[in-house]
């Protein structure tokens, strides 16, 4: 017998080689219809595979992430066998899992394909699909498989078979399919009931352009035809959502071939809204403490020489600035901590001078690559809302928790109530990666952990996903669309301080290292901008938006009444514009609903005689006629919610 640990703590007690399937079945007939796959040990399984020792299981369904990876790998198999039965010859290359689904890599040889081959593909699939064909694992040796993909001619399979161990290769099969894989995979094809294919690229193989450039198709499937349908509305909802878009039809922001790529010049409405948050965070900033500082967009390669950014980071930052001076060379600013530890070492601190907290809005460089530029989201110059904490040892905890709350306030005061918070830790198995001592780590690490902790945050772990000099509390957010976001990053860094020498003096007269917290509620502002464009579709909160009002005069008779009423307004810190043009009320008001204004102050004959105003809410309609300090006083109620 062999125990089984489950994720509620029972143990249970199996036959030595029961599966994944037959523990679920135990449990419920409901629950083993769903199972997907396994995790075994820590390690990914097929629920049909057997269990051979004491181990710690989960049973994986389509709610889990891991569950949904097995899915839609294993549509990728089933894809490929729908290609290869559609066009014989077909070579395939690889054909992962991803977030929104799966992607196979594919060499047709001389044949055309487009996007209008996919309802074939399609319906290949889901005719697959309903022969509940089952994934049979296989392990083979080096030299079978060899042989079995030359004689099937696929080089890109040989490619992939010749970096592997003897010993540790397996295939899976499907009906009429079998690939190199190491799995897992779904119990079989018939969970599968839709499909639908999204796009089709070029890829070169093994990501190399002097090699063949293959056709990736991707794809996304569902258990249930119901989650297409919602998953494609969601498509859609995306498209009108997308920041580029809304971007350009609001004024905010704009991009210039002659300026460059993925550096985002920001219009007067977008700098408005821009700045709005500058303000919102440094005042929030000034409440906790912290001083601003302001540093150069340039350094000196020596600087990131001492940080070790020039080493991690050389290749992804512009090339050196080279001045007349014979080997003097700088660098575009990829980031504001060696600077701020510069500004430390301006004077001698004490212990009492801490916490030092230095907070810069600051513009970084990074030469990004152009295919993987995207609007706001990945650009080469962005604006960081940077802060470093200088802090003794036993004021890291408390100040990291400090930092927390500024971050939850910046989310909640922005709408952004669906967050997950992703300790970000170094990877055992590469610390190569990484600069400083396994002691600085660990103190490092827990800090992090027990500050989370005890903030009652609800956490993942990630191993591998550090910054090269410290762990981070990463803040992942939800959108309105569900879509998940990496905003706020805090940072706990013991090796920087060492790098950079930076002292204080302590009680006992003696000289100590602090500690650095680096954090950034926005993370970028142009991210941040993004992001928030897509999750509220646009329509800010009123007390960001570029103009939180318009008016509208029927007619120029009444143009002298709308100066009056928006001098008054903005006399009383409101925001607005007039619509003069020569256009009728119903084109104005369309006009204003697109621009997402918040407002609309319709005048005409009754509203000018009697000193009043007919108010519109975007997306609402008619509010009804109110004075001025009636409209006002709504306003500053709804900015106040």
């Amino acid at each position: 017998m062999i125990h089984i640990t489950l994720p509620d703590g029972s143990v249970r007690q199996y036959e030595k080689g029961t599966s994944a399937h037959q523990i679920a079945l135990s449990i419920s007939e409901g629950l083993a219809r769903n199972v997907l796959a396994a995790e075994v040990n820590g390690e990914i399984w097929d629920s049909s595979r057997g269990i051979e020792t004491d181990a710690t299981v989960k049973l994986l369904t389509w709610n889990d992430a891991e569950g949904k990876s097995t899915f839609w790998h294993s549509s990728a198999h089933l894809m490929a066998e729908a290609l290869e039965a559609l066009y014989p010859g077909t070579k395939f290359g690889i054909g992962p899992a991803i977030e929104t689904g799966f992607y196979y890599d594919v060499d047709f040889g001389d044949r055309e394909f487009s996007s209008d081959d996919f309802k074939a593909i399609e319906t290949k699939i889901l005719e697959l699909a309903k022969q509940k064909e089952v994934f049979v694992r296989e392990q083979v040796s080096k030299s079978d498989a060899l042989k079995y993909f030359t004689e099937k001619g696929d080089e890109y399979k040989l490619d992939l078979i010749d970096g592997l161990e003897d010993g540790k290769i397996t295939f899976y099969t499907q009906g009429q399919f079998t690939d190199l894989c190491r799995g897992p995979h779904i119990p079989n094809t018939g969970f599968i009931k839709a499909v639908k294919l999204m796009n089709v690229a070029g890829a070169y193989w093994r990501g190399d352009e002097t090699r063949k450039q293959l056709t990736r198709i991707y794809g996304v499937t569902f258990p249930k035809a119901s989650e297409l349908t919602e998953y494609l509305h969601m498509i859609e909802e995306a498209k009108k959502r997308d920041h580029r878009k809304l971007g350009k039809e609001l004024e905010l922001f704009a991009f210039s071939e002659k300026v460059g790529m993925g550096l985002p010049l920001w219009l007067p409405k977008g700098t408005a809204l821009r700045e709005r948050l500058v303000q919102f965070l440094t005042k929030a900033q000034g409440k906790a403490g912290y001083e601003q500082v302001v540093t150069p967009h340039i350094g000196h390669k020596n600087l990131y020489i001492t940080s070790g950014h020039y080493e991690k980071y050389g290749k992804d930052s512009f090339q050196p600035i080279k001045t007349p001076q014979e080997g003097e060379e700088f660098f575009l600013k990829p980031m504001n901590c060696p600077h701020h530890c510069e500004i430390y070492k301006v004077k001698p601190r004490s212990y009492k001078d801490l916490p030092l907290r230095f907070a810069e809005f600051g513009t970084v460089y990074r030469y990004e690559q152009s295919g993987e530029l995207h609007g706001l989201t990945r650009v080469r110059g962005f604006t960081q809302d940077d802060a470093h904490l200088f802090c003794r040892p036993d004021q890291v905890k408390e100040e990291f928790k400090k930092v927390i709350d500024l971050v939850l306030y910046v989310f909640k005061s922005l709408g952004f109530n669906d967050y997950i918070a992703q300790v970000s830790l170094r990877d055992p198995e590469n610390k190569s990666k990484y600069i400083g001592t396994d002691e600085n780590w660990r103190l490092a690490e827990a800090a992090i952990i027990e500050a989370a902790d005890e903030k009652g945050l609800p956490t993942v772990v990630e191993f591998g996903e550090a910054a090269f000099y410290g762990p981070k509390l990463d803040f992942m957010v939800k959108d309105a669309l569900g879509r998940k976001w990496q905003l706020g990053t805090i940072q706990v860094d013991y090796n920087l301080p060492e790098r950079f020498e930076l002292e204080y003096t302590g009680s006992d007269n003696q000289k100590h290292r602090p500690v650095m917290i680096h954090r950034a509620p926005f993370g970028s502002l142009e991210r941040f901008i993004a992001v928030l464009i897509e999750h509220c579709a646009g329509n800010f909160p009123l007390w960001l938006s570029p103009e939180q009002f318009i008016i509208l005069p029927i007619s120029e008779k009444y143009e002298e009444y709308a100066k009056k009423v928006s001098d008054e307004l903005n006399n009383s810190d409101i925001r607005g514009l007039i619509d003069f043009r020569d256009e009728k009320i119903g084109r104005k008001i369309r006009d204003a609903e697109v621009k997402k204004i918040p407002y609309m102050l319709i005048i005409g004959e009754k509203e000018m005689a009697e000193g009043r105003v007919s108010v519109r809410k975007h997306g609402e309609g008619d509010v009804g006629e109110m004075t001025l300090q009636e409209f006002s006083e709504l306003l500053i109620k709804e900015i106040t919610v």
